[in-house]
Order: structure tokens, then C-alpha cells, then sequence
């Protein structure tokens, strides 16, 4: 049976499902400080709160804070960002003392298959598939890790390509194609992974992380952690006890892992235990916090905060780091902490979230100890944890969600601590990381005052700034008419075979050569449904504006015996991010001439349908596909289609009357109101066995009637994200 993933528990958190008297005890127990320059009176309005910190306390080892990039095409419009911006935008997530600064990066493994947004394109899309040059996680993690080349690389697989297993992912063909990644990472991008886990949030196997250990050692990746496994329901450490009887499950497995400590159920007070006796660290490799504004900041910290005091992670990263992406998909504002929608504009927003992270990540680093006594609870709301560097410097990290009034802290310094000041940095819902008076100990001690619903971080280091750039360009619209050819790109693998602006949401739409040799084209190239890791539908990528509403669009196809190939326009929606059926209208042709005009209604509901006259006489008529929702508004068979030749389709709106055309001439028509607005995009055909795997000579989107586009080009400074590399192979 299907569970809900992890982010749609916390989706259903942030809607208010969530049980009120868990979220009531969570409140209680989790405000923390807050530095502030209060009045006297309210700073002695109630008894001090001592912390007193021993520098030979001793405590576990700290293993860093960050972000997850992926669990979706998270960055796919990030590459198409002009410079310098794209690189501001990176500095901000990833440069150490400057933005954000974490200390951590998990990355998805490219699985050809939608993971929440979208889809990547695997590095093997057959089994006698292999290229390194495909997609732009290469490029993230190349690009983070030179900004700071301490940051923790982590990495897991959602969805995979169907070959493996032969459709199940708990094999040894999995555990091969893990290491073909790791090869490449290595080989061809000359980056080392820290971490590795099994697979998210889809259950566990014993024979599969042992199989893991044994290949990753037999390969030359032994100083690769496997942490498993990275599920979230409340059972998700279970297999904790089991590692205690088995030693190769307990010697395979380096780091416990689960997600959702946060918001579903933490770490047991047993768990733990059995954890420090086998000397195994938990993390938690994927918690959320969907937060508008300031609220987003102070919950990541918490968050971080009570990960560390209640289950005893020293890691914890969060899903997700930048909103490279449409706005139209699925949670394309809320965790990110920078909006970057509009290469082709150049304008991006840094979100109040990006000062959450800076509060550990300016403060810490990895192999710091939190210190023994430094962390817990404060009585009037509130929470705060003591890390230690391994000489004498230390970092409070203190926030207050929850609190009604003002506290006082007392941090008692002693032997083996630095005497210096501590700095203080505070943010608030006014404003953000802003730095305050120093605090000089007094016979080792220093008292604070602390407002409610506030962060602040002391420490003894020094070299933290808010980072920030002028001039970000305005906001501008999607260029309307456009065209795009896939003509413009010299070295397609510089490009890691992708166009700009398409955001595939499933399968993998990339530049190749066209079937009759006279250029370049698109092409949907996974041939084979994927191991999915959430409901599937049918490949189909993405371009363009929400807000178009009367245009036409229009693609020329060349098909191959079996396949069918579509146009899409006035895409509304694309699923809900665990599930990706869209809302829209497309033209489809066959090999064989069907061809249909359809509206889709996302999820098959029908009961959504009940009150629509029209509808439900297509439902009683038979006409209504409920796989996908679809709506059949027109279908014929058209003469002299045939594969191996150029096709055009063409999808034209005008108010509630919409057109399909074949090679200019008008095949279907309908009257139909459910969609007046949406982008546009390209789908192909899908079987339980296949995926179409057609070519795609041009997509165009301009005014009904009018003059075709110019092609488009790249902008100025809209620089590849890949040098172009001598021998680098056309992908399959």
C-alpha cells in the first residue's frame, strides 16, 4: 500500500491535520532565546535561566547542518541564469560567512522519474547506457563545493530507471548503478561523496545496504558512510534494534538515518541509547518546514534546535535549498530559501528562511561537539544548543518561538572556554541577521535578555556578515511569442544536454540530433517506465507563462512505429508533488493517425466532475478516459500519417473555442471552459511496458494568426554551466 511521503505529512501539518495536542506539546516544549536590547524591567521580569558550559564537558560530534538539492528538479531553471546572478545566487546558498552557509549538501541520484517537481535525467537510462555529461546536479555539487571546500557531500536516489532489478530498485543492480554515479562524480567531475543512503522514503531491505557495504569497499569507496534508512513514518527506526543481533547489518550501516523528526516523532530516548552503544550517529537526512516569512527562519532553527535535543541527531538537513523552478509547481516558494523562477529576466528574491540557516551555518562548522549541558529548553518558550570548536572558541544558537514575554539567560563560561566577547547576531520578524553589542564575560559570566519569537547566535568566532548583492534585475514576464529550434547549442554536453527553459516533470527531454541528420532537435529519450517514487502518468515537460491565455502553440514531431507525441497548452497545474498528472489541454497523434484532442482534469476524481452536464454525459457515453482524468473533446483518424516523417501539430485558443491543427490544417475543434490560462508544453505516450521516445524538431508559442517567432538565442552573460569537454559522447 502507497503511504503518504513525508512532505505530505508535513504538508498536512502546515494545513492544520495535524493533531492539535502533538503540535500544542510541540510548542511548549521547543521556544527558544532571544537576544534583544530590552527594557530593564522586562529583562527582570523573570528569574534568570543559567547555562552553565564546561569546556571539557566533552559531547557528540557535530555533523553539520544544510539542504537537500533535488526531491524534484529543484534547480532546473537555475542553470539558465545569466551571470552574475546564477553565481550570487550559489554564494548565497553555499559561500562559507556570507549567506546561508551550510555546512551539508544531499543531492538526488537523477532517476529519469518524477521525485516531486519534476524529473532529472539519469546517468544510465538503459543498462548499456553511461554518460556523465547528462543534467545539472554534476554541476550543483561541482559549484557548491568550490564555494566551501569543507561542505559535506551526501547523496540518495528517489526515483531509477526501469531496467534495474528488472522494475524493483532492492538489487544489485541498484547497488551497480550507485557506484557507476559515484564513478562518474569521481572520474569525470573529480568530486568525492561523504555519504550515501539507500533510497528515499521507500522502506528498507537488510540484504541491500549489506550488498551497498560490500560493493562500495570492493570498488574503492570505503570511506563512502551509508546511512539508512531515510524513511519517516513513526516506525521508521525500528530496524534500530535489529542492528543490535545482526553485525553485518550493524557493520553495513554507518549512520542511522530516518526523516521528519521534527514535525512526525523523534528519536526514543531507547533509540538513542542503542545508537551511542554501537557508536552510530542519527541523522536526519530530510526535514520540512513550509513557513511563510520570518516564520520559516525561526522554524529552521528550532527545528535544528530540537533535532539535537530530542533525538539526538547531529545531523540535519532540509528539503529544499533554491526555487530554481516555475511557480506553477508543486512547493516552488515555500521551503526555498532563494526564488529564482526568471533566468531570462535575471531576477531572483532571497526568502527570510536563507537567515535561519546562516544562524547555524555562520556559527558552526563540521567536527565542532555539541557541548555537554549546552543544550535545552527554556522555561518561558524557547530552545538553544552549545556547540564547541576543537580549540576554545564556542557558538549559542538560541530561538524563542513560542515565548509571550522576555527572558533572561545566564551563560556561566568555564574551564577550558574562550574568555573572549561573544558576538551577537539576532533576526526578527522586522529584520534579519543583524549584528548587536558585543558581550564581554564578566568573572566569566554574561546575561542576556531575549524577546519572543526571535533567533540569536553568540559566539566567540568572528568573520560573519549578511551577505548581499546590488542591482538584482526587475521582474519581467516569460518572452512572449518564443521559439525555440534546439538549434543554438554548440556543444550540447555543455549544456548537460538540456535546453533552456524546459522543465521536464517526468521522463527526460533532451537535445539530440535530429533523425534526418540536418541538426538538432528534442527528444524524449527514456524508454521504459521508471521506478517511480511517487504515482506515475506520462512524460511531458514544460515552458512558459501561467498567465497566457489566447495563443498558439505548436511542435513538429517525427515519430516511431508505436509511439504518440503531443502538444500541451494552458497548463494550470502539475500535480500536487507527490503525483504529477497536470491540468491543461493537449493535442496527441499517433503512429498510426488517431488523433485527440483532450482536456485533462489532473487526479482521476470523478466525483469532481458531478454538476458538469457536459462532463457527465462523457462519462455516461464512455468517452471520459478516467486514467489521468482525461476528457476526450475530439478524436479522428487522419490519412498519410506514417512514422519517419516531420509532422507539425498546432493547439490554438481563443476564449473557451480551442483548435488542434496537423501540419496547418484544422482537424478537431471544441467548445470547452474548464482552463482560460496556462503554459505550454510536449507530452509523449506511455504503456505499462514503454514509453514513446519521439523527436521533437521546434517548440512555438505566439499571438493566433500571427508571424512565426524569431528563434530564440542565448542572452548575454547566459553562460553554459559545463566547459565543453574533447570526446564527450552523445548520449544514447
Amino acid at each position: 500500500m502507497e503511504r503518504v511521503s513525508a512532505r505530505g505529512q508535513a504538508a498536512a501539518d502546515r494545513r492544520g491535520d495535524f493533531d492539535p495536542s502533538r503540535r500544542r506539546h510541540l510548542l511548549a516544549a521547543g521556544s527558544l532565546l532571544c537576544l534583544a536590547p530590552l527594557s530593564r524591567a522586562l529583562a527582570q521580569s523573570a528569574s534568570p535561566h543559567a547555562i552553565r558550559l564546561r569546556g571539557d564537558a566533552g559531547g557528540a560530534r557535530f555533523d553539520g547542518i544544510g539542504v537537500v538539492n533535488g526531491g524534484g528538479a529543484t534547480a532546473v531553471l537555475l542553470k539558465d541564469y545569466p551571470e552574475p546572478q546564477r553565481s550570487q545566487i550559489l554564494d548565497l546558498l553555499y559561500r562559507p560567512k556570507f549567506g546561508a552557509s551550510v555546512s551539508a549538501l544531499l543531492a538526488e541520484i537523477p532517476g529519469d522519474g518524477n521525485s516531486t517537481q519534476g524529473s532529472m535525467p539519469s546517468h544510465m537510462h538503459t543498462r548499456e547506457d553511461l554518460s556523465y555529461e547528462r543534467g545539472y546536479t554534476w554541476w550543483i555539487l561541482q559549484e557548491a563545493k568550490k564555494r566551501n571546500p569543507a561542505l559535506s557531500l551526501d547523496a540518495t536516489a528517489w526515483s531509477a530507471p526501469g531496467w534495474i532489478g528488472g522494475g524493483k530498485f532492492w538489487s544489485q543492480d541498484a547497488v551497480d548503478y550507485y557506484v557507476k554515479w559515484l564513478e562518474g562524480l569521481r572520474g569525470a567531475h573529480g568530486l568525492e561523496l561523504d555519504a550515501i543512503g539507500c533510497r528515499n522514503e521507500k522502506g528498507q531491505d537488510y540484504a541491500f545496504v549489506k550488498a551497498l557495504r560490500r560493493t562500495l569497499n570492493a570498488k574503492g569507496f570505503s570511506k563512502v558512510k551509508v546511512h539508512a534508512f531515510d524513511n519517516w513514518p513513526k516506525d521508521k527506526l525500528d530496524f534500530v534494534k535489529d542492528m543490535t543481533t545482526d553485525a553485518e547489518l550493524r557493520d553495513a550501516i554507518d549512520v542511522i538515518s530516518a526523516h521528519v523528526f521534527y514535525a512526525n516523532a523523534h528519536a526514543t530516548a531507547e533509540q538513542q541509547a542503542m545508537a551511542r552503544a554501537m557508536g552510530k550517529p542519527i541523522w536526519n537526512t530530510e526535514d520540512h518546514i513550509y513557513l511563510k516569512g520570518f516564520d520559516c527562519a525561526i522554524g529552521i532553527v528550532r527545528a535544528f534546535n530540537h533535532n539535537w535535543i530530542l533525538s539526538g541527531a547531529t545531523r540535519v538537513v532540509n528539503w529544499y535549498d533554491i526555487a530554481g523552478l516555475y511557480p506553477l509547481e508543486p512547493y516552488s516558494e515555500d521551503p526555498a530559501t532563494v526564488l529564482a523562477h526568471e533566468p531570462w529576466s535575471g531576477h531572483y528574491r532571497v526568502r527570510e528562511a536563507l537567515w535561519g540557516y546562516a544562524h547555524y551555518g555562520q556559527f558552526t562548522e563540521i567536527g565542532w561537539t555539541y557541548l555537554d549541558g549546552g543544550s535545552g529548553m527554556l522555561p518561558g518558550g524557547g530552545s538553544y544548543t552549545t556547540l564547541k570548536s576543537p580549540g576554545a572558541d564556542y557558538s549559542l544558537v538560541v530561538e524563542t518561538q513560542g515565548a509571550t514575554q522576555a527572558q533572561t539567560v545566564r551563560i556561566e563560561v568555564g574551564k577550558g572556554l574562550s574568555s573572549k566577547p561573544l558576538c551577537v547576531w539576532r533576526s526578527t520578524a522586522a529584520e534579519q541577521f543583524v549584528r548587536l553589542a558585543d558581550l564581554t564575560p564578566v568573572d566569566g559570566v554574561v546575561s542576556l535578555a531575549v524577546e519572543p519569537h526571535a533567533i540569536y547566535s553568540l559566539s566567540t568566532t568572528r568573520g560573519q556578515q549578511k551577505g548581499s548583492f546590488e542591482a538584482i534585475p526587475k521582474p519581467a514576464p516569460f518572452p512572449f511569442p518564443y521559439r525555440e529550434t534546439f538549434e543554438t547549442y554548440a556543444s550540447p554536453a555543455a549544456h548537460g544536454w538540456l535546453p533552456r527553459y524546459t522543465a521536464d516533470v517526468a521522463g527526460a527531454f533532451e537535445l539530440a540530433d535530429r533523425p534526418d541528420d540536418k541538426g538538432r532537435c528534442l527528444r524524449q529519450v527514456v524508454p521504459v517506465p521508471t521506478i517511480s517514487w511517487a504515482p506515475d502518468w506520462r512524460p511531458y515537460t514544460i515552458l512558459g507563462d501561467a498567465t497566457w491565455d489566447d495563443y498558439e502553440v505548436s511542435t513538429k514531431v517525427w515519430l516511431n512505429p508505436g509511439d504518440t507525441a503531443a502538444v500541451m497548452g494552458r497548463i494550470n497545474h502539475v500535480g500536487t508533488g507527490y503525483g504529477f498528472i497536470p491540468k491543461g489541454y493537449f493535442l496527441e497523434l499517433a503512429h498510426d493517425g488517431r488523433c485527440r484532442l483532450v482536456a485533462i482534469r489532473g487526479k482521476k476524481d470523478p466525483k469532481a466532475l458531478v454538476g458538469d452536464a457536459e462532463q457527465q454525459a462523457q462519462i455516461k457515453a464512455g468517452t471520459f478516459d478516467g486514467e489521468g482524468g482525461e476528457l476526450v473533446l475530439g478524436d479522428t483518424m487522419l490519412a498519410g500519417v506514417a512514422p519517419g516523417r516531420w509532422i507539425k501539430l498546432s493547439l490554438r485558443f481563443e476564449g473557451s473555442r480551442i483548435t488542434g491543427l496537423v501540419n496547418d490544417q484544422v482537424v478537431l475543434t471544441a467548445e470547452n471552459r474548464l482552463y482560460a490560462k496556462g503554459m505550454a508544453g510536449l507530452l509523449v505516450g506511455a504503456d505499462r511496458t514503454r514509453l514513446s521516445t519521439p523527436w521533437f524538431g521546434e517548440l512555438a508559442i505566439g499571438q493566433v494568426g500571427g508571424p512565426t517567432p524569431r528563434a530564440a538565442r542565448a542572452l548575454p552573460r547566459q553562460t553554459p554551466i559545463y566547459v565543453a569537454r574533447k570526446g564527450a559522447r552523445r548520449p544514447a
